[in-house]
């Protein structure tokens, strides 16, 4: 960390005329830690600071601007004794962002004999608590997705006692079970699947995977429930495209938007897997339906966790709400992205771009309009 003295202030009134003399070698040990620190005299000016502390907007040339922890360098400086705690800093350096630190202040050796001076720490703490929220909001949304299988098997359960004396009953509430069992099975493992890719890694040992094999086994996992509502499914693209990456993985995140497609689809339509070479770096991926479509102000938060565009017809069709987040983290650990195109009334069409090369930067440019476009007419 680059440590630097603060500019060096004209005279002035009080203390703030007469600088402190710094302990020997704290700039050595500011150096090495990962806060930002800045030291402050007896007149609350800044004789060392960090270059994170500049740039998190904390220092302005040799004064501690922000008032809360000013006031907590003052009380330090009173007591002798450390405080910790936690501010919010919103800077016009970061536009307007809000910034968490855990902050630590402490007395710099004696308070007569070094003039007071007062050390300062603070730890940016704003990507953690991100995580951490998202950690309580999926642990929040589990144990509720959990709870309705779960309750819904023990009411079953308890209503085939009931109906012990009526064979049609119970293989009806039978049936009623398999159902919960089922989607609850699909829900845990889900959970596998996302926890296993959503640190966002690349794929560790990526072997060149063939894509007409990966169509051909999401198709195939997906033409049963397609036949049921009389969904025709079909693949366009050139064929012996491949990517490298994890063949099972990018077989779940095919067979997702493949099953969200017929999920969210009217019965007699149709759905196309489409593949190209968009750019030299790069292929394609595309899912497209007829279905029902998106509402705009819902494209942005369909790859959250759990996030339903309709809660009741996903429920319906025995959805667990991770399938676009499962692709979206797919997509990313394999260098790429996912893009939707939506139109309520006229159908979606998603879209993965993954890399030639391992080492290739995931593609953002290209002809995404054409290839969108002939994804659609595929379809229609």
């Amino acid at each position: 960390m680059n440590i630097q003295a603060a500019p060096k202030a004209r005279a002035g009134p009080g203390d703030r005329s007469q600088p402190a003399r710094l302990p020997a070698g704290i700039a050595s040990v500011l150096s090495v830690l990962s806060s930002a620190s800045v030291v402050l005299d007896s007149g609350d000016r800044v004789l060392l600071t960090s270059s994170a502390a500049r740039a998190f907007g904390l220092v302005r040339g040799d004064d501690l601007i922000v008032g809360e922890l000013l006031a907590l360098v003052r009380q330090v400086r009173r007591s002798g004794e450390i405080r910790e705690g936690e501010i919010e800093v919103s800077t016009s350096s970061f536009n307007g962002r809000t910034t968490s630190f855990a902050v630590r202040v402490a007395p710099l050796g004696s308070a007569v004999g070094d003039g007071g001076l007062v050390l300062l720490l603070a730890e940016d703490q704003t990507e953690s608590r991100r995580v951490e929220e998202v950690r309580r909001d999926f642990v929040a949304n589990t144990s509720h997705e959990l709870k309705t299988p779960v309750g819904a098997l023990a009411l079953l359960a308890e209503t085939v006692e009931d109906a012990a004396d009526d064979p049609e009953a119970v293989r009806r509430f039978a049936g009623r079970m398999r159902q919960e069992a089922s989607r609850l099975t699909n829900l845990v493992q889900d959970m596998i699947t996302l926890s296993r890719i959503q640190a966002a890694e690349p794929v560790p040992d990526p072997i060149a995977v063939n894509l007409d094999v990966v169509v051909a086994e999401a198709l195939d996992r997906c033409r049963m429930k397609a036949a049921a509502r009389g969904i025709e499914l079909a693949a366009s693209g050139p064929h012996g495209l491949s990517v490298p990456g994890d063949e099972d993985l990018l077989i779940t995140a095919l067979r997702n938007l493949l099953e969200n497609a017929v999920a969210y689809s009217p019965e007699r339509t149709r759905v196309v897997v489409s593949t190209c070479q968009s750019s030299e770096d790069s292929i394609e991926l595309s899912v497209a339906d007829q279905g029902i479509g998106i509402p705009e102000h819902d494209l942005e938060r369909i790859f959250e966790r759990f996030y339903r565009v309709d809660p009741a017809r996903s429920r319906a069709t025995g959805g667990t709400g991770l399938g676009l987040a499962i692709v979206k983290h797919v997509t990313a650990a394999h260098g790429g992205k996912v893009t939707v195109w939506s139109k309520e009334g006229t159908g979606s069409t998603f879209t993965l771009r993954l890399p030639l090369r391992p080492d290739a930067p995931a593609f953002s440019g290209g002809p995404v309009h054409a290839i969108t476009q002939s994804a659609r007419e595929a379809v229609s």
